[in-house]
């Protein structure tokens, strides 16, 4: 330090500034209370009284900071010379440009500024002093940010995600890995059911999935309770949801993560075919369980889907009604009582019940398929092993030809092919991943289905409205049409209900492959208790003419 440095000046008000980079800093070390010390030693040395100080926490290359605003105004209002104590000029700022406006509005407030790491004045050999240390704290801040930079990159494309763990996700330290996405329940479950019902179709649109994380009560939320159509589909765009990642401002192109996956990338894929190939359904206040029908069932007068509300009486009670609001047609504002209506399809579902008979058969049915299948696993995969390698060997060809492309349209359509190709290669590795045995038994994966197929009308009664707009989608293949003579028409059902309703197959029999003799398999004690024989010959269900 200079002499001049070293001169006592008793009686100076001081305030002391300082800083550090990031919240873990401000956690894990002591980085400001050893600035604090650092500057108080000073202060007592120069007889300074310090009066205040500031603390902040942000990047030393940004002019807009919360504590040095508080610093800047305390000056303004002080209106006496004070000195502002630094520990060091890279806690005071990391950027040539924002030193020196800092300094400049501390000057203008009436501070001073000072360190006992470095003498500050107008002169030019301390200018210039000044002006390179300023300049090595700018350079020190870009090369560590280079090199966290590399460092993520690097990450990235060992298949690990650095950013912020999407909804759904957690960091958690795992042996071998470090930090690792991991399922963060319940919300894992939510989205997890979520992007699958859309891929499935489960979820006809995105307003209905929007609803539908809506209700789940853990799920984040803006202030008004809602979820934004934007928050939608960024979720339904990662690739994080099916184990893999990808950052295209990095190079980092799309591929198989670390992480464990909530839906498989086949599912993922799907839903970015919808996305690319649908418009967002606005989300309607009025589709609610109020109304579960709406929307579904159409006028028979002019086909146009009914509407719902609630009217209110003379006495101030409301009632709920379906109406067609088409104007024109002969039903036109002619309500419909909601019970009358939906007490109609009820009775539709409960005659879409099939006899247990015919349940137990599908189920013996539905176990042979899953065996031949389960048989038939092993030369699945060999057949998969074969098309990775072909497109492998595609690939390569491609990047031959653009090495020796020299037209940009030409380069970019290879490029894009290649991109297809590593998608599909990705899909074909993903099955490959997932073993020859399925995760459960058919009993469990059947389970569901089976529930399903042999009342549905039971499902409709537990209310959800989510599980009712299910119900439709999976009996029906067309919309409904009622008519307020008539009711209901007749339905167009999907194809299990169409082969498992007693009384749109009333001729149907089981018969050999070889014939139509009845049998034995089927005519035994052994089949007639439930306990079917899987390693039999699987049977063949034949409608006879006159059945439909």
């Amino acid at each position: 330090m200079s002499d001049k440095k070293n001169i006592p000046k008793n009686g100076l008000k001081a305030v002391i500034y300082c800083r550090v980079s990031s919240a873990a800093q401000l956690k894990k070390g002591d980085g400001l209370a050893s600035q604090e010390t650092r500057c108080r030693e000073h202060a007592k040395f120069r007889g300074y009284d310090i009066i205040e100080v500031f603390h902040d926490n942000m990047t030393g290359g940004a002019i807009d900071r919360p504590a040095m605003k508080a610093l800047i105004a305390f000056l303004q209002k002080r209106k006496d010379d004070t000195v502002v104590l630094i520990d060091d000029i890279n806690r005071f700022s990391r950027d040539v440009q924002v030193h020196w406006q800092l300094r400049a509005l501390i000057a203008e407030a009436g501070g001073m500024l000072e360190s006992p790491s470095l003498e500050f004045g107008d002169d030019s050999d301390s200018v210039l002093v000044e002006n390179l240390l300023a300049s090595v704290s700018q350079h020190q801040r870009q090369k560590n940010g280079e090199q966290t930079k590399n460092r993520m990159r690097a990450r990235a494309m060992n298949g690990y995600w650095v950013f912020h763990a999407p909804v759904g996700f957690k960091y958690e330290r795992v042996a071998g890995h470090g930090k690792l996405l991991t399922r963060d329940e319940p919300n894992a479950s939510y989205v997890q059911e979520a992007l699958e019902g859309f891929a499935s179709g489960r979820f006809e649109s995105q307003g209905e999935v929007k609803r539908f994380l809506e209700s789940c009560p853990e799920f984040p939320k803006n202030g008004r309770g809602e979820v934004r159509y934007e928050e939608v589909i960024r979720l339904m765009r990662r690739p994080h949801y099916a184990g893999h990642i990808e950052v295209p401002e990095w190079d980092v192109s799309l591929r198989k993560g670390q992480h464990e996956g909530l839906i498989s990338l086949k599912a993922w894929n799907a839903i970015q075919e919808r996305l690319n190939g649908s418009v967002r359904a606005p989300a309607r206040s009025d589709i609610n369980e109020d109304f579960p029908l709406r929307g579904f069932i159409c006028c028979d007068d002019c086909g146009n889907p009914l509407t719902a509300n609630w009217s209110k009486s003379k006495t101030g009670k409301k009632h709920p009604y379906y109406m067609c609001f088409t104007k024109g047609c002969e039903s036109y504002r002619k309500s419909i009582r909601r019970d009358v209506l939906e007490g109609e399809f009820v009775e539709l579902l409960e005659g879409m019940q099939p006899s247990q008979s015919l349940l137990t058969l599908a189920t013996a049915m539905f176990a042979n398929a899953w065996d031949q299948r389960s048989a038939r696993a092993g030369a699945v995969f060999a057949t998969l092993k074969r098309d990775i390698t072909k497109i492998e060997k595609q690939i390569d060809g491609l990047l031959d030809r653009i090495v020796e492309a020299s037209t940009p349209s030409v380069i970019s359509a290879y490029e894009k092919r290649i991109a297809k190709m590593e998608r599909e290669k990705l899909v074909m590795q993903e099955k490959l991943e997932s073993g020859p045995k399925p995760k459960a038994s058919f009993d469990e994966l059947f389970e569901l289905a089976q529930s399903f197929l042999a009342n549905p009308c039971k499902i409709w009664g537990y209310g959800h409205l989510a599980l009712r707009r299910t119900v439709l989608r999976l009996a029906f293949t067309e919309r409904l049409n009622y008519s307020r003579k008539t009711g209901l028409r007749t339905p167009e059902l999907s194809i299990p209900f169409k082969l498992l309703g007693g009384n749109n197959m009333p001729n149907c029999v089981m018969a050999e492959a070889q014939g139509f003799e009845p049998w034995e398999a089927f005519t035994s004690p052994v089949f007639k208790t439930g306990a079917f024989d899987h390693s039999a010959k699987p049977p063949r269900l034949v409608c006879l003419a006159g059945s439909f």
